[in-house]
C-alpha cells in the first residue's frame, strides 16, 4: 500500500490520514485524530458526529447521560433481517511522555507512520478506541454495503469509569446483535471480558519543617513501557509507583528519609510508567545514598529484563519547607508498600487468562493530603469484589478513608453465541484461516449493555492495536483494511429475523 506523504523526517513519515485506503474508514480517524476527545470532555467530537449524521439523513438520539447513537435504514431487500448495533466509545486515554508538550483539550493527535503502523510516538494516539468508532461511522457512510437495520451506539466515559454505559436507558436500542469494535488483536474473537472496580483512599497528614542540614533531591522512576492496566497485567512489567515506594523504603532503612512530596502514574486504567518524590536527607549521607541509586537501578534492570530493562533512576536538586512527619510517612509508606499490583490469580475455567489483578495506577501526596486509586479487575464479580475489600481493609488499617466506585460487571462467555458463529464462518470465507476465541481480562461495555439489554447476542472484535494506553500506541494499517472487509461481510450475512 502507498500511502500520501505530507513530509519526510529523519525515522517517519507524516501521512495524510484520510487518504488512506480503505478511506471510508481512515477519514473518521482523522476526524478523531482532529477533534480532542478526552474522558469526561467528548461532547465537541459527539456534537459534532451528531450534525454530521442528520446532513446524510440519519436519525440520531442522545440519552440522558450523553451517549448518541445514530440509526440507519436497511438497504433494499435487507429490512427482515436481524438488526445490528455496532458500538464504540467516544473517549481516549490521554499520556504523554515527560517533556512532551501537548495539550489534549485543545490540541489535535498527529501520529506518524513506521513500518506500516500509525503511531504517535510520545502520546497515547486513541486508536483504542477511535479505529472502532471510525468502522462504526465507516458502516453508516458507505452507500455500497449491504446491511440490515443498522444502530452505531458511541458511549462516552468508558475510560474513566464506564459512564456512559452505566448510563445507558434500556429500551434505547433496537437491534437484537451487537458488535462491540473495542479489541485490539486481529483475527481473535473475544466473548467474554472482566468486571472492576475502582478503590480510592485518602489521607490528611501532618508536617515538619525541613530538618536543617538536609539535602533535598526530586528522585524520579522513568523509562517505563506502561501500557493498559487489563490486557498488558500479566506481562510483568514494572509499575512506576511499586518501583519508587521500594526504593524509598530502602533508603529510609540507612538514612533519615523525609518526603516533601510524591507524584506518580496518571491513569486508573494505565500502568504507571513515571513516578517522582521530592525526598530530604542528611548531606552526610549524600554519597551513601547516591551509591543506592546506583544499585537499586542496576538491580531493577536485572529483575525486569526482558520486559522494562530501560527504566531509569534519577536524582536532580529540588527545594522544599516541609516534609511528612514521621509517624504519617510510616504509615503511609508501609500501607502502599504492602498494596497489591499485578495478578492475583488466573483464571480456572479459562485456561491463560487472568481472573484477578489490581493496578496501583495513581499516587498523589503533597501539602498535607494523599490520595491513591488501585483499579481491581476480576472476571468473577465476587473475585473484584473481594480483592477490593482487602485493600480497603489495608489502607483503613493505616488510617485512610476509602471509598470504592464505578463498579462494573463483567461479560459472561456465550461459546454458543450465534454472532460468534457468524464471525467465525464469515472470517473462515474471507481469509481463509480459522480465527480464535478469546475472554479478555480487560473491561468492555458488553456486561454492562447486556445486563440492561439480556436477551442481546454479543461478540468484540478489532485490528491489530499495540501499547494501549501509553504513548507510542500504534495501530497496524493492513488490519484496518481487514476488519472492515469484514465487518461489511457479516453485515451482509446477518440471518433474517425468525
Amino acid at each position: 500500500m502507498k500511502y500520501p506523504i505530507v513530509c519526510k523526517q529523519e525515522h517517519f513519515l507524516v501521512v495524510n490520514i484520510a487518504a488512506f485506503e480503505p478511506k471510508v474508514v481512515w477519514e473518521h480517524f482523522q476526524t478523531l485524530c482532529d477533534i480532542p476527545h478526552p474522558s469526561k470532555h467528548e461532547q465537541a467530537l459527539r456534537d459534532y458526529l451528531k450534525g454530521w449524521a442528520e446532513l446524510r439523513g440519519l436519525e440520531t438520539v442522545v440519552d440522558a447521560v450523553g451517549n448518541l447513537v445514530i440509526r440507519k435504514p436497511a438497504t433494499p431487500g435487507m429490512e427482515n433481517r436481524v438488526g445490528v448495533v455496532l458500538q464504540g466509545h467516544l473517549d481516549m486515554v490521554c499520556q504523554a511522555n515527560t517533556g512532551t508538550v501537548h495539550d489534549f483539550f485543545n490540541d489535535p493527535i498527529r501520529p506518524v507512520l513506521q513500518d506500516g503502523w500509525l503511531v504517535a510516538e510520545n502520546t497515547t494516539l486513541g486508536a483504542d478506541n477511535g479505529i472502532g468508532v471510525a468502522l462504526g461511522l465507516a458502516a453508516l457512510s458507505a452507500d455500497d454495503i449491504a446491511h440490515g437495520p443498522l444502530e452505531v451506539l458511541l458511549t462516552l466515559d468508558e475510560e474513566a469509569g464506564m459512564g456512559g454505559a452505566l448510563g445507558l436507558e434500556a429500551g434505547l436500542l433496537h437491534g437484537k446483535m451487537l458488535i462491540n469494535i473495542d479489541t485490539e488483536e486481529w483475527g481473535e474473537f473475544y466473548m467474554g471480558c472482566a468486571g472492576g472496580i475502582d478503590v480510592n483512599a485518602r489521607l490528611d497528614y501532618a508536617q515538619d519543617a525541613l530538618p536543617a542540614g538536609y539535602e533535598v533531591r526530586q528522585l524520579a522512576v522513568s523509562g517505563l513501557c506502561g501500557g493498559h492496566s487489563g490486557a498488558d497485567i500479566h506481562l510483568g512489567r514494572g509499575n512506576a509507583n511499586k518501583v519508587l515506594i521500594r526504593l524509598l523504603q530502602t533508603l529510609a532503612a540507612s538514612t533519615d528519609l523525609r518526603v516533601a512530596s510524591f507524584n506518580g502514574g496518571t491513569a486508573r486504567n494505565a500502568l504507571a510508567r513515571e513516578a517522582f518524590a521530592v525526598v530530604a536527607y542528611p548531606a552526610a549521607d549524600a554519597a551513601n545514598v547516591a551509591a543506592q541509586l546506583d544499585a537499586y537501578q542496576a538491580l531493577m534492570r536485572f529483575e525486569l529484563a526482558g520486559v522494562d530493562e530501560g527504566i531509569t533512576l534519577g536524582a536532580s536538586p529540588a527545594s522544599a519547607t516541609q516534609v511528612m512527619a514521621r509517624a504519617a510517612q510510616q504509615a503511609v509508606f508501609a500501607a502502599l508498600h504492602a498494596a497489591p499490583h499485578g495478578v492475583k490469580r488466573m483464571s480456572q475455567r479459562v485456561h491463560g487468562v487472568v481472573e484477578t489483578s489490581n493496578n496501583l495506577g495513581v499516587i498523589s501526596i503533597a501539602d498535607g493530603k494523599v490520595f491513591t486509586n488501585l483499579m481491581v479487575r476480576s472476571l468473577l464479580d465476587s473475585g473484584f469484589r473481594n480483592l477490593a475489600s482487602e485493600i480497603e481493609a489495608l489502607f483503613r488499617l493505616a488510617g485512610f478513608s476509602v471509598e470504592t466506585e464505578g463498579g462494573y460487571p463483567g461479560w459472561a462467555p456465550n461459546p454458543a453465541s450465534p454472532l460468534l458463529a457468524l464471525f467465525q464462518r464469515v472470517y473462515r470465507e474471507q481469509f481463509g484461516a480459522e480465527s480464535g476465541v478469546q475472554v479478555i481480562h480487560a473491561g468492555l461495555e458488553c456486561g454492562i449493555i447486556g445486563a440492561k439489554y439480556p436477551d442481546m447476542d454479543m461478540m468484540s472484535f478489532g485490528p491489530n492495536i499495540r501499547g494501549a494506553h501509553a504513548p507510542g500506541e500504534r495501530v497496524e494499517v493492513a488490519s484496518v483494511g481487514k476488519a472492515w472487509q469484514l465487518l461489511q461481510a457479516v453485515l451482509a450475512a446477518v440471518p433474517a429475523r425468525a
